[in-house]
């Protein structure tokens, strides 16, 4: 009985502490506690740049199509997928010997304390091209950061501190980060000026800089080894795979081109009697481009070597004995950019165009406007910075946090696609709500005054104007907190076992690549017709997420049914 006891809790899982106790096992190691402040340094300047940076334009009266434009930087943790074999492969000269992951982590958190400096000391009003590209270089820092911490996480695991543990604590210092860059950032600016609050934030990243410099890191790998199946009889000829590569980069290329040189032209100094040059009509004309570029091409192309390979046609009969630092190079950018993709082609056939429709339209509804809420809330809602930093920033996580656990618990209690149907469903109503506070709520007013709402909030000293935005917050937050963690559970689900970095990586980027791209759109509109209506068009651009939804539902009650049949 002993021995049997003994072999239980040898299998036992580990004990996944929550909280305030998760914030105590985060400090009791060297491993944890640096986890901790590397999710600390990754949450703030996401949140300084994707959100609060907003609510200082806004405040300098910067007109909504170019903050939309501006908000473009968030593209820059879509792609960091395409130049994760860069940090994952270059030794960098003389910050090297710091480590593997910790040379390119401190390199990234100094770039972002030089670039919060210059946008500290740009007036955007004037230099809105230089704050710019302070602004872009912040962000590329920022996610390329995030690469190197997400690999120094898996690499330094073990059994005392597993990977599960880690990103929890990363997670717990991320979330601290988002409370901080927003909530806290806001209520000091509106006691200080914005440069200086930023000048404050920079100071935060720079004590990261020591917590990264006392870092454990791991060994630098055998490059040769990683990818030794592109090696093997069966495998895709070298030649071939370097066309398919080509093809793929150059698409992506021209699509991150296309997108960078429309926002110089943006957001260069206008010549005299020169007018700037229309958001929509680039998204009209050019974003359905950019989409095939990144989507449709990258398709054809696995679909191809899939179909290459099952011919038997272009592939190798032999090992392939070539090793060299260009190949390894090579083979790291296929894997990222062609084999996942060729993985879920041959696995879901036509199914994959389903999928990918998903993917990138289920976020749509409430990613297009969310660069714009500061704005919304400080300058046409007229709220103080204290009230939004509450609740947006303190109010709403708690919200989005009950509603990722609603998510969680939905997704056990009735299943995967009606918890993603749900998720798709939910956020349309949130911005009907937002398109009523924005024509002053009324709708929200009787609302709150059938559930006594607004008697409680008188209570605690509240009034009418509060209850609205706190009621449409957590209607927006707890409905996109269930449709996040419907989403991360159904694309967890899709990724295949091979390729589980790779893949989610890479089919959870193109959620942002839509949105991203019809923030600028957004923002245009917002100038043109107002808050209301663009929220309602969102709304009702949801509904594409919602068709995408129950087709894939019918795809897969097919699928299990057919794979019911065959056992």
């Amino acid at each position: 009985m002993l021995a049997d006891s003994e072999a239980q809790a040898a299998v036992a899982p580990p004990i996944k502490p929550k909280g305030w106790k998760l914030l105590k096992v985060a400090l009791q190691t060297r491993k944890s506690s640096t986890m901790l402040a590397f999710g600390f340094s990754s949450g703030l300047p996401y949140a300084l740049l994707i959100g609060t940076l907003n609510a200082w334009l806004g405040e300098e009266k910067i007109n909504l199509a170019t903050i939309g434009v501006l908000s473009w930087i968030g593209l820059a943790y879509s792609f960091k997928f395409l130049w994760s074999p860069l940090v994952d492969r270059l030794q960098l000269p003389l910050l090297d010997r710091l480590g593997r992951r910790k040379s390119w982590i401190v390199l990234c958190q100094g770039a972002m304390i030089a670039a919060f400096l210059g946008l500290a000391a740009t007036n955007p009003v004037t230099n809105i091209g230089t704050f710019a590209i302070f602004a872009l270089i912040a962000a590329l820092a920022s996610a390329t950061q995030d690469v190197a911490v997400d690999a120094w996480r898996i690499d330094v695991a073990d059994a005392e501190t597993p990977v599960e543990l880690l990103s929890a604590i990363y997670q717990f210092g991320y979330r601290i980060a988002s409370i901080v860059g927003g909530a806290l950032a806001l209520v000091l600016a509106a006691r200080m000026s914005w440069p200086l609050v930023f000048v404050l934030m920079a100071a935060l990243i720079g004590l990261m800089i020591f917590a990264a410099l006392r870092a454990p890191d791991t060994a630098r790998g055998e490059q040769g080894r990683l990818y030794a199946a592109l090696a093997e009889p069966g495998a895709i000829s070298p030649r071939v795979r370097g066309i398919a590569l080509a093809i793929v980069a150059l698409s992506w290329a021209w699509a991150i081109g296309s997108i960078g040189r429309f926002m110089v032209r943006m957001l260069a100094p206008l010549a005299p009697g020169a007018v700037r040059p229309s958001t929509a009509d680039f998204t009209r004309a050019t974003g359905p481009w950019i989409v095939a570029a990144t989507v449709l091409v990258p398709l054809i192309v696995s679909a191809t070597m899939n179909w290459l390979q099952r011919s038997d046609r272009h592939v190798l009969h032999a090992p392939d004995p070539v090793h060299s630092p260009l190949r390894t190079a090579a083979n790291h950018l296929y894997v990222a950019l062609v084999a996942p993709l060729a993985e879920l082609c041959g696995r879901l056939g036509w199914g994959v165009l389903v999928v990918i429709g998903l993917i990138l339209s289920y976020a749509l509804c409430y990613n297009v406007w969310a660069s714009f809420a500061f704005p919304f809330y400080l300058d046409f809602l007229h709220y103080s910075k204290d009230e939004v930093a509450f609740a947006s920033k303190i109010f709403g996580i708690v919200m989005t946090i009950v509603g990722i656990s609603l998510g969680g618990y939905l997704f056990v209690r009735i299943g995967r696609m009606p918890t993603v149907l749900i998720g798709a469903v939910l956020p349309i109503f949130g911005n009907f709500l937002y398109a009523d506070l924005a024509e002053g709520g009324a709708s929200i007013d009787a609302v709150a005054h059938l559930l006594a709402f607004d008697r409680f909030a008188a209570l605690l000293g509240s009034d009418a104007r509060m209850v609205r935005l706190l009621m449409t917050i957590s209607v927006e937050n707890i409905s996109t907190g269930i449709a996040g963690a419907a989403f991360v559970a159904y694309l967890s689900g899709i990724v295949s076992k091979r390729y589980t970095a790779v893949q989610y990586a890479l089919l959870s980027s193109l959620t942002f690549l839509i949105g991203s791209l019809g923030r600028g759109i957004a923002g245009e509109a917002i100038d043109r017709i107002g808050y209301a209506a663009v929220f309602r068009y969102t709304a009702v651009v949801g509904l594409v997420a919602v068709l995408f939804v129950a087709i894939e539902w019918v795809r897969t009650a097919r699928m299990g049914r057919a794979e019911r049949a065959l056992n």
